[in-house]
């Protein structure tokens, strides 16, 4: 939020936390509600077990897994970043509005990896979100990126 108000100049205000069936976090933004829904882009298993700091689930640990085995280190970006799109495309909410917020996780990526791979990433054509946003890195240093639209 930090980061798109620095970009933008549009404030971001009164975050809270909703309960797991809606969307991660709300907002007020442009005098309404705006509902968050973040996503984490990790490189591999034990970087977002340390991340995280806790146990992943076995769907979770079993794809990061599949993912290093099966991708190269500089394709693990764009795999996982559009895997990340695919399954959050099948998510619906009753909101008006919702966008997705990727935080990149990874330390070997940031904001100029995105936008070198920006032409090769793969948004589903049906989704819930109005906009869609990767944080270039964990802190937010390198800025954000606007995937959608």
């Amino acid at each position: 939020m930090r980061w798109y108000e620095h970009e933008t100049g549009n404030p971001i205000r009164h975050l809270w936390h909703n309960r797991p069936a809606k969307p991660d976090v709300s907002c007020r933004f442009e005098g309404d509600r705006l509902d968050l829904e973040v996503a984490h882009l990790y490189g591999g298993e034990q970087e977002a077990m340390q991340i995280l700091k806790r146990e992943l689930s076995d769907k979770t640990r079993k794809a990061l897994q599949e993912l290093e085995r099966n991708t190269e280190p500089h394709a693990r970006l764009l795999t996982a970043l559009n895997r990340i799109l695919f399954n959050k495309s099948f998510k619906r909410y009753k909101t008006k509005r919702v966008w997705l917020v990727i935080q990149n996780a990874h330390p070997a990526w940031g904001k100029n990896q995105i936008l070198a791979l920006q032409h090769c990433i793969s948004i589903p054509s049906a989704h819930p979100f109005v906009q869609i946003w990767i944080v270039g890195d964990w802190d937010g240093k390198s800025g954000i990126v606007q995937l959608f639209p």
